[in-house]
């Protein structure tokens, strides 16, 4: 007969998982993935001692798993837009340009804006950090900027557009979850999530000011750099095709993986016509990155390519993607035990039986969301159980549906990069190359979220009440007839 954790029983096996991963991987250095199968087999044998059988907790793994395969198919496919976008010279041309036209005291309101605007044009904070940030990234390199707030910046801009856009998944999930509505959920978010930003800008913009003088200290190094592209490569205005094919299609609504492989084979027909690399090569590209040796097939020495354009250009490719891969595999045997066995329904429960006001209310999704965030490494999770879960509280306590989804989304979302184990974060510090350690404190928005939704919460500024917006409707429905009349 199963049984019910209790409490203590459940929580434990977040505590497990913590301290695994804190002493493993601080002090004796092991890896992510075997610290997360501990975790696993501890949930196990909790399971088993509750009445579980190995059956039913490797159902609640497939179960994960099931769910995450859309975002495993998104993960390798950005490995071939990244190793076929370098190929065409999509990437390297942004990079060129940027280091022409971005001040380096600029730079970090610029990466936040310019991630930030793709990203809510394609709906993917994922998309945007490996295409525009990693274009970023190679300037910032160059320009003598640290990596850590480069990261930092360009990742707080693709939450911020990915937080925001229509297209995202995380945006339709939350309100569809919470019982709100898809547009009215954006809107509401302005309360938290624009102030948020134009912190962060005003803090790079201070911050910023420290590199002004550093275009003439790195002019050496960066003209060695932008000479060896110029040999690499042949500029042209079609080497943009790839982007817009991923702009346009994501505004379309298209679907997100083909959608990026039509734009990874456009980039490699455009590779072997344009730059006169083997076809062949491209093709690579898709599975192992490229790599300048590819740049023979054009004439080229590829002795005679400085180091820093070899650590900007051989990357990418499926491959690059599978450690990533394999992480969230291990990490969804936790999650997906631990849910089976009622662990994260236990822990909620507690919490949302001592609320009584509106700050607790807001206090207690925000802590759940982060502790399900913590523990399965995936936004999807903490919508589910906690809307779920607190759905009728807010509805008790006489809170709009869209107060749930933008608290979620503040928590949630905003706090996925921070989750070394988890997808998000995994993703960052590979396509990025910097740990959470030395990004995080720079992705201002996305910890600031959760300050801004607890102002709301204290203020009552941009808390909607189910009652008022009802007479609100009201009487824009009575002036509206009025007015006809």
């Amino acid at each position: 007969m199963k049984k019910k954790p209790t409490f203590g029983q459940a929580l434990s096996c977040i505590v497990f998982m913590f301290a695994a991963i804190g002493i493993g991987k601080g002090i004796f250095k092991f890896g992510i993935q075997q610290l997360l199968l501990l975790s696993a087999a501890y949930a196990a044998v909790l399971g088993k001692r509750l009445g579980y059988s190995y059956q039913e907790m490797e159902e609640g793994i497939s179960e994960k798993l099931k769910q995450s395969m859309p975002t495993m198919y998104i993960i390798m496919t950005v490995g071939i837009v990244v190793g076929t976008w370098i190929y065409s010279g999509t990437v390297p041309m942004m990079i060129y340009y940027g280091l022409k036209l971005i001040s380096p005291s600029l730079f970090l309101v610029t990466a936040f804006i310019i991630v930030g605007i793709v990203s809510t044009a394609t709906g993917t904070a994922w998309g945007s950090t490996a295409t525009a940030g990693v274009a970023l990234m190679g300037v910032a390199s160059q320009m003598g900027i640290p990596l850590g707030m480069a990261a930092g910046a360009i990742i707080a801009g693709g939450v911020f557009g990915d937080k925001m856009s229509p297209l995202s998944d995380t945006t339709n999930l939350a309100p569809m979850v919470s019982g709100a509505e898809l547009f009215e959920h954006i809107r509401h978010m302005f309360y938290t999530t624009i102030p948020a930003a134009i912190i962060s800008l005003v803090v790079y913009f201070a911050v910023g000011s420290r590199f002004a003088g550093m275009e003439a200290g790195n002019s050496e190094s960066v003209g060695l750099l932008m000479a060896n592209l110029d040999a690499m490569y042949n500029w042209s205005i079609l080497l943009m095709l790839p982007v817009a094919i991923i702009l346009v299609g994501s505004m379309k609504k298209m679907p997100t993986v083909p959608l990026m492989l039509l734009s990874s084979v456009v980039a490699v027909i455009l590779g072997a016509t344009i730059h006169g690399f083997a076809l062949g090569d491209g093709v690579s590209a898709m599975v192992s990155g490229f790599n300048v040796n590819m740049v023979a097939a054009k004439g080229l020495n590829p002795d005679t390519i400085i180091a820093p354009v070899l650590k900007l250009a051989n990357r990418g490719g499926i491959k690059s993607m599978m450690n990533i891969v394999i992480t969230i595999i291990c990490g969804y045997s936790f999650a997906g035990i631990i849910e089976k066995i009622g662990c994260l329904e236990a822990i909620m429960e507690l919490f949302s039986a001592k609320i009584s006001k509106v700050w607790q209310l807001i206090g207690v999704t925000i802590i759940g969301s982060l502790v399900m965030v913590f523990t399965a490494g995936v936004a999807s999770v903490a919508f589910i159980m906690i809307g779920t879960l607190l759905k009728d509280t807010y509805k008790k306590m006489g809170l709009h549906a869209k107060n749930l989804s933008r608290t979620l989304e503040d928590s949630a979302t905003m706090w996925l990069p921070f989750v070394p184990w988890g997808a998000s974060g995994i993703f960052y510090m590979e396509v990025l190359g910097v740990d959470v350690a030395h990004y995080g404190i720079w992705a201002i928005s996305c910890y600031l979220g959760i300050v801004m939704s607890m102002f709301c919460a204290f203020t009552g500024f941009g808390i909607a009440r189910i009652g008022k917006d009802a007479e609100a409707n009201k009487g824009k429905a009575l002036e509206t007839a009025l007015t006809n009349d």
